[in-house]
């Protein structure tokens, strides 16, 4: 009598698939690209996975949250191939560059807290007033102008770069991220979001918003890598598709 595939412990793409809410496509496309190990062939040319096949599929949906779709399917190529080393690497690289991501946030905040005592000053300023207000050279602000930071208008008569109040906002701002050691294509989009805002207080839910964008991410990172470390923990899976711990009992059989 034939023994069904499942029960054999073999599973049919459309059986990771429908797990997963996916098509059979796609899944074969997830093992042409490395994501998943090599599947078994029937002697008709069909793939059988085995649980170890599901256990990288969940492994690689749980680390597209955190990761994205590039790294996840680096991570997962990596450790297909054994070079567990390499996909440590790339988690790690994630990990860095979320703690840059709230790095950032902070200084933004902290930037947007030390712009709320100083009071706006009626009128216009001058570049040389405004430049020696912040204890930088005017040749700063003008280059600050040329990367989008600042926006002043023109006296029409004298040429002149004139500030207002939202210019000088904008300014003691990109003094504070500057100062952070932020490059001027990293302050120029925050600027620009002030700007839209119309100011700093219509900013404290886009702050919030980051914030909780950021702690998601943290907490995907957390369950892709508990996913990653029970596929890691896991027999690994011979050339023909089948695990080691399979292979065994086979042979006992």
């Amino acid at each position: 009598m034939k023994r069904n595939p499942q029960s054999a412990g073999r599973l049919r793409p459309v059986d990771l698939a429908r797990r997963h809410g996916l098509s059979t496509q796609v899944v074969r496309n997830y093992e042409a690209a490395g994501i998943l190990p090599p599947a078994e062939r029937t002697a008709h040319g069909y793939r059988t996975y085995t649980p170890r096949h599901a256990q990288a599929l969940h492994a690689f949906l749980a680390l597209m949250p955190g990761h994205g779709h590039q790294t996840a399917t680096a991570v997962m190529r990596a450790v297909n191939r054994d070079a567990v080393e390499d996909a440590l690497r790339l988690i790690d690289e994630s990990h860095a560059q979320l703690l840059d991501d709230r790095r950032t946030l902070q200084a933004v905040e902290a930037a947007l807290r030390d712009l709320r005592p100083v009071p706006e000053e009626p009128g216009d300023t001058f570049v040389g007033p405004l430049a020696r207000r912040l204890g930088i050279r005017p040749a700063t602000l003008r280059a600050w102008e040329r990367a989008g930071l600042v926006q002043p208008r023109r006296d029409p008569r004298t040429g002149y770069r004139v500030y207002g109040p939202a210019d000088v906002r904008d300014a003691l701002l990109a003094h504070q991220l500057r100062r952070g050691g932020y490059l001027l294509d990293q302050v120029a989009p925050l600027i620009a979001q002030v700007r839209s805002a119309g100011g700093v207080a219509p900013l404290e839910s886009t702050l919030r918003d980051w914030q909780a964008r950021l702690s998601a991410r943290g907490r995907a990172l957390l369950t892709g890598a508990a996913a990653l470390d029970a596929y890691l923990g896991g027999p690994p899976v011979t050339g023909d598709g089948t695990s080691t711990r399979t292979t065994a009992s086979s042979t006992a059989d």
